[in-house]
């Protein structure tokens, strides 16, 4: 069940034409059904993907007592315990669907009703009784879900897709230049900002009321420091046990179901358990392309040999250019992440055979796996004031390196280490996550834009600061992770498998985000995630008997594409044409001889721009589509 939107409007009646226009933006989302509920100012909508209960889980859907009634996008793994639950209380059930159990768990338990949910969800209840309106989101933000409230505050509008609030009537659409900047910055909008002024995300593990003309949101789960301690061969099977268990719930469906399968240790754990839990043979899903470099089938189809799974590989140069423009329809926010295009091909691959995917995603965030926790540990070293003179000299004698074509070369990797010691150490590792410095934006940014946002790394109206101040109660390496959990996780990754998978009426599920394993792994000692130079050491001393050292122990690479020579070759064309003198004095935001510069140098290979001259493509294409109406 993919895709809600709805409205609670206090000045009349809700109207159904709007509410048809709303849900019709997000038909991609669920194609099998739409439903609609309409009383007094409130309506609900919900397009259906049929996963559970095909043939009664028809929505919105009431409660038991008829005074609450939900639009639910989502799957709750835990339904048939919390059914049997509220069965022996008494209540009745009309469908088999997990919709009806959430909506009669909200109606038993109130607003407490989400600590007892295990999955993945964005929600919208209407409750008669109090007359409020009621948003959800899941734990670890793996659904989404916008909203707008009217600045008399008469209406409050949401949606899982901004396109959908967007066809409510008076909706502005003016850029928000504070989020334009971080976008710039991350390559990401966070939480809970998004490019339209007004139009906000609903944060991961929070609630939100609307009742007497007023909202009030709540947070109702944040993961918490501890440590455990004991025999590491106990903490490796609690570990396995909760493992199986996050798989076989996410397993449950009554449609075809699969997996992606790039071969790293994330994917290849997750299809390793599902191997052991079916009798049948599990599909899988993997893609590559003609640059070497780029391409993980050679690990894939180890993986896929070892399990014995059927694999569907596609090798893939597709007309990168119609690719970017199909992509621009779905994207309602753009986002600079490279491995957009690899997921949505390898979705668009997995929807010919399955209805729901398992993937991998999740495992660096909660266990270390990124290269940047390397990065900070050898920064404590060189941040001492005797090396901080050198910085700058490290990045002017690296930028003198011409760019390698490959994926990740050493040259790269030093290049990035070098940019990243140039930003202040007060940002911990988000040092390495950073595309523009504030050197840069001066450059980059026209008088005018500047003036509408301040020139620190991460700028005024800053959402990050309560996740430094929890994130210092985490020992060590953890500090990273949680950052990395509420913000990057978030709102970068998560929103890229929710919308490429979702723009390919594809069901992705997470189950390394399962709430259990999250919360056991911030539970783990700093030195169970980075030991030494190795990531995830934890992970893969419990993986070691399951899945081969080729596998365990190869190089972290990311699912990613070659945009930096494409933009040299494929794309050279449609970033001259959107990157052009004229378009960017229309934008009013840039100073386009820097941006010419920029161009010149990525095109002669004197430097690699790729990460900035995409954002700024995709800000153009999505400022035509979306904001210039």
């Amino acid at each position: 069940m993919c895709g809600i939107c709805g409205f609670y409007n206090t000045r009349g009646p809700a109207d159904r034409r709007t509410l048809k226009r709303m849900n019709d933006q997000i038909i991609h989302r669920g194609p099998d059904d739409e439903g609609y509920f309409l009383k007094g100012p409130v309506g609900l909508s919900a397009r259906r993907l049929s996963i559970i209960d095909l043939v009664t889980g028809h929505q919105p859907q009431s409660s038991e007592s008829r005074t609450a009634t939900i639009t639910f996008n989502g799957e709750i793994y835990n339904y048939r315990e919390l059914k049997q639950q509220l069965s022996a209380r008494g209540m009745r059930f009309r469908t088999a669907s997990d919709t009806e159990v959430v909506i009669n768990l909200y109606q038993a338990y109130g607003k407490d009703f989400v600590h007892r949910l295990n999955g993945m969800f964005a929600l919208g209840i209407y409750d008669e009784k109090t007359r409020s309106l009621v948003l959800a989101r899941d734990r670890l933000g793996i659904k989404p879900l916008y909203y707008y409230l009217h600045p008399d505050h008469k209406s409050l509008v949401f949606a899982s897709e901004i396109k959908s609030i967007l066809q409510y009537p008076g909706i502005p659409r003016e850029i928000d230049p504070v989020a334009l900047d971080y976008f710039l910055t991350l390559e990401y909008i966070p939480a809970p900002f998004s490019l339209f002024k007004g139009i906000f995300k609903l944060p991961a593990g929070h609630l939100l009321i609307y009742k007497d003309r007023q909202i009030r949101t709540e947070e109702y789960w944040d993961v918490r420091p501890g440590t455990r301690t004991g025999n590491l061969t106990r903490l490796q099977d609690e570990f396995r046990h909760l493992l199986r268990d996050a798989v076989t719930r996410r397993m449950i469906s009554d449609v075809p179901l699969g997996a992606f399968l790039s071969g790293g240790i994330d994917s290849s754990t997750i299809v390793s358990q599902m191997c052991h839990q079916s009798p049948k043979k599990i599909k899988t899903f993997s893609i590559g392309f003609e640059e070497k470099s780029y391409s993980e089938l050679t690990y894939s189809n180890m993986v896929a040999d070892l399990l014995g799974t059927q694999h569907t590989i596609r090798e893939l140069k597709p007309d990168i250019n119609h690719l970017v423009m199909q992509l621009a329809e779905y994207f309602d926010e753009p986002l600079g992440d490279f491995s957009n295009f690899p997921t949505y091909l390898v979705s668009r691959t997995a929807r010919e055979q399955v209805t729901v995917v398992l993937s991998g995603d999740g495992g660096d965030e909660i266990f270390g796996g990124y290269e940047h926790y390397i990065a900070q540990k050898i920064s404590r070293i060189l941040d001492v004031a005797p090396f901080r003179p050198f910085h700058p000299l490290m990045a002017r004698f690296t930028h003198l390196f011409p760019p390698s074509r490959k994926k990740k070369g050493w040259v790269n990797r030093i290049k990035r280490f070098s940019e990243g010691l140039n930003h202040p150490c007060s940002l911990r590792h988000f040092r390495w996550m950073l595309f523009l410095t504030s050197r840069d934006k001066k450059k980059l940014y026209s008088p005018a834009f500047l003036q509408e946002c301040f020139l620190d790394p991460l700028n005024q109206r800053n959402p990050f600061d309560k996740h430094f101040h929890r994130a210092s109660h985490f020992p060590g390496i953890n500090q990273d992770l949680y950052l990395d959990l509420k913000t990057y996780l978030a709102d970068n990754i998560l929103v890229k498998v929710d919308r490429t998978s979702m723009a390919n009426s594809l069901e992705a599920r997470v189950p390394l985000l399962d709430h259990r394993l999250v919360e056991f792994a911030f539970s783990l000692p700093p030195d169970y995630k980075v030991r030494g130079h190795t990531t995830k050491w934890f992970f893969k001393e419990a993986m070691k008997d399951t899945l081969p050292p080729q596998i365990i122990h190869r190089r972290k690479e990311g699912f990613s594409i070659p945009i930096k020579n494409w933009l040299k070759t494929d794309l050279k064309d449609l970033m001259m044409e959107y990157l052009s003198p004229a378009r960017i004095k229309d934008l009013g935001y840039f100073h386009s001889p820097r941006i010419q510069h920029m161009i010149r140098e990525h095109l002669q290979n004197r430097q690699n721009h790729s990460h900035r001259l995409w954002s700024l493509i995709l800000f153009n294409l999505w400022r035509e589509k979306f904001q210039k109406v």
